[in-house]
């Protein structure tokens, strides 16, 4: 059994379909952020505000290799992770990159009512930059699974499975 990464834009929906298709499939289920976050006490936007984006995308993917390295799971990377196109590669060769394809307005929406600071979503003409920025680099992934505002998780991750069974 090869990993399983979980990719797409901020609030999309990585963190809470993970969880559900690790347990369906047996696998310890891994969230970037939240292992980062554990490891130095401190927020993504804390660790962003004090050492810049390019220090947390250089700690994310030495993050990501340990995981990758550790044991076949689900992976949640951040939504910005594949920027980097060492991590791009590190994915693809691990294992399945899933794309979770939500339209740019239900991340946002999400987004807005979250309590997560996100230092590189402050307002929608940011966060749509980096969404329409960062398109072309999700839409590399494996398969692509479209998320709509009314799909629960467990309907994403169904079709996950089959989506991944067919192939």
């Amino acid at each position: 059994m090869r990993s399983i990464f979980l990719v797409g834009f901020m609030a999309c929906g990585k963190t809470t379909v993970g969880p559900l298709l690790a347990a369906r499939l047996g696998l310890p289920f891994t969230d970037l952020d939240h292992l980062i976050e554990s490891r130095t006490r401190s927020t993504i936007a804390e660790i962003i505000g004090r050492d810049g984006e390019e220090s947390f995308r250089r700690l994310e993917t030495a993050t990501l290799r340990e995981v990758i390295d550790d044991r076949p799971g689900v992976i949640a990377p951040g939504g910005g992770a594949i920027t980097r196109a060492e991590n791009r590669l590190l994915m693809a060769t691990a294992g399945l990159v899933v794309w979770l394809d939500a339209p740019f307005e239900l991340c946002w929406e999400r987004i807005r009512q979250d309590q997560v600071v996100r230092p590189l979503a402050s307002d929608v003409e940011a966060a749509r930059a980096r969404y329409e920025a960062r398109l072309p680099l999700y839409q590399t992934a494996t398969l692509q699974i479209p998320v709509t505002a009314g799909m629960t998780p467990a309907e994403i991750v169904a079709q996950i499975l089959a989506t991944e069974v067919s192939q």
